[in-house]
């Protein structure tokens, strides 16, 4: 396995290595500030039209299945964006990847505002405007890197994840009533100014940078796939990592059923796109809390430590939904899950760590195109068994399965642990 090769930045890029991060410094840096400001303001409109889909086709249908299905067709796209769009942000520069994806995405999220559109061609741009998130995240995840290293990078990955949490916390707690005040083309055209706004804050905020095999030729996109599943899966430390981070298929799960589960919380006092709204904020509520705790008070190598354990709690809570709790407490167990799913930031720094910088973005590519399948399939999987059982004990059994399988990961990653810092 061969480590990353990390660039040397200047200035204040270096002079954070061997001491703690702070926030103020990583917000200092114009070019993360850039990447920080435009994905969540992208991210804030696609959460709107994400809570006003599952409200919407729920109503409609009033079938689990349905609206799992409708919710995973944003997830799996990206099965096949992921290895064979991905390279796109190693063969070019990686801003203007970033550019164009945003551009194109835009342009589609606004004819799908257009009302009178066809059901399936709406269906058609979703899953365009979905594939295109593939090669737009594995450049902006190669390209921070180079903006951030060392702990400044965990730090900015923190801060980004929070933001995002925080973000769709907002989007889902929020969407409901919005979506019902503004309706879903306003929505919708709002969607795709966001894209047009990450546009500019990147064109002002990133500076260019040539394309990481801009020397020697530019080797096919197959070849390129190829060589990234060789990397990333020929490795048994990369393995347990990418393992580690495709675990989030057991507890994202319960997202994607929150509005039948509404529908079985429902007393009359709230109504069902409200707990649905409360259902689906939860979790990115507690990974708000979880990323700040982990990236603020607990140093890099500790992290490493407790990722096991992080990866368990991720799940653990789930399995209290057997008990059908109400609301309150599914809540408060949902966002204890969500602060477990903090170890994602372990997970990710560890990888960096451990892929060349002129891979990164295949590998990142491969690793988010996995991630997406098993949260889409996941909830498929979820929407059909809860058609027969319910989402309670869906949820809880998504809860047993995930801590079993972080428990095994957690081991496997000790060992490698101890075999890497044992001496030749």
């Amino acid at each position: 396995m061969g480590a990353m090769r990390a660039r040397r930045l200047p200035g204040r890029h270096r002079r954070a290595e061997g001491r703690q991060v702070t926030y103020r410094e990583v917000i200092a840096i114009k070019e993360f500030r850039a990447l920080w400001y435009g994905q969540g303001l992208s991210l804030l409109g696609d959460q709107l039209a994400q809570v006003a889909l599952a409200v919407l086709v729920y109503d409609r249908t009033q079938s689990a299945l349905a609206t799992a299905a409708v919710y995973a067709l944003t997830y799996l796209p990206s099965i096949v964006g992921g290895p064979l769009l991905a390279g796109l942000a190693d063969r070019f520069a990686r801003r203007g990847v970033m550019l164009a994806c945003d551009l194109i995405r835009a342009a589609l999220v606004a004819v799908m505002a257009v009302p009178g559109v066809p059901f399936w061609a709406l269906c058609t741009l979703v899953f365009l405007v979905v594939l295109l998130s593939a090669p737009f995240s594995a450049a902006r995840a190669a390209l921070l890197p180079e903006v951030l290293e060392g702990d400044t990078y965990v730090i900015g990955s923190a801060l980004q994840n929070m933001t995002n949490q925080a973000v769709q916390m907002l989007g889902f707690a929020a969407g409901g009533a919005m979506i019902a005040t503004m309706g879903p083309y306003r929505a919708l055209a709002l969607d795709a100014a966001t894209f047009l706004g990450s546009a500019l804050i990147l064109v002002s905020g990133v500076h260019r940078r040539p394309a990481a095999h801009s020397e020697g030729g530019k080797p096919s996109m197959w070849t390129m796939t190829m060589d990234g599943a060789r990397l990333v899966f020929g490795s048994k430390k990369l393995r347990t990592i990418v393992l580690f981070a495709w675990l989030c298929g057991f507890y994202i799960l319960p997202e994607g059923l929150a509005a039948p589960y509404a529908a079985t919380l429902h007393t009359g006092t709230l109504p069902i796109p409200v707990i649905t709204g409360l259902l689906m904020a939860a979790m990115p509520t507690g990974t708000v809390v979880g990323a700040f705790l982990f990236s603020r008070f607990v140093s890099p190598p500790r992290r490493l430590r407790l990722m096991g354990w992080m990866a368990m709690l991720s799940c653990a809570p789930l399995m209290v939904t057997a008990l059908r709790p109400p609301l309150a407490v599914v809540l408060a167990a949902w966002v204890l899950s969500g602060i477990g799913g903090a170890y994602q930031l372990a997970a990710n720094a560890a990888f960096v760590q451990n892929v060349p910088a002129e891979r990164r973005a295949q590998a990142f590519g491969l690793v988010q195109s996995g991630l997406m399948a098993v949260q889409g399939i996941g909830i498929l999987v979820g929407g059909f068994a809860a058609e027969r059982l319910g989402p309670e004990p869906v949820v809880a059994l998504a809860g047993v399965t995930g801590v079993v399988s972080a428990a095994v990961l957690a081991v496997v990653w000790t060992e490698s642990r101890g075999k890497a810092r044992a001496p030749s």
